[in-house]
């Protein structure tokens, strides 16, 4: 008589597992072969804010380093940039900025055109900013004062590029 409630309980297991197994199946599916591409669905990944490029940008322009940040910058971008720099050295006149840091970077837009992905972002910013003629003379700005900064960029990335990067292609200030 022992050996019937061994094969009761394993038969009574058996189909408590079997429940289980078929409960599983309905809530979570079975795969087909026709399932969705996780990264065709969401052909964009969330933009991240990055604020070291941000400063990075802000601080190679005031310097004049345009060729550290190249990589970063649309072609319009970086001729409008190229410009600037150019008339500041044609008027003997040198930047100086020294960044304080950023309160906030808030993602404003984004977007898919295409395979162009862009993210609109507003940065409030503290900087020490002023310019300074051939004699050393502060002729705009003040190198006492730490200023609020509020920047629109606006970045652009290739959704088919390898490359991690996304480039600044427009400012507003």
């Amino acid at each position: 008589m022992s050996y019937s409630f061994e094969y009761i309980d394993i038969i009574l297991l058996a189909m408590i597992a079997g429940f289980i197994f078929l409960r599983l199946r309905g809530i979570l599916g079975k795969k087909s072969g026709f399932e969705e591409d996780i990264n065709q669905s969401f052909p964009h990944e969330t933009p991240v804010v990055k604020t070291d490029v941000y400063e990075t940008i802000v601080t190679s322009f005031s310097e004049g380093k345009l060729k550290d940040i190249k990589s970063l910058l649309g072609k319009e971008v970086y001729d409008q940039f190229d410009q600037a720099v150019k008339d500041r050295k044609s008027k003997n006149l040198s930047s100086n900025t020294t960044f304080i840091g950023i309160n906030s970077a808030e993602i404003k837009n984004h977007e898919q055109n295409k395979n162009m992905l862009e993210v609109t972002v507003e940065f409030v910013s503290e900087i020490i900013s002023h310019i300074k003629d051939k004699e050393n003379k502060t002729v705009s700005g003040d190198p006492e004062k730490i200023k609020k900064v509020h920047d629109i960029w606006k970045f652009s990335k290739d959704s088919r590029s390898v490359n991690p990067n996304w480039v600044l292609i427009d400012t507003q200030a």
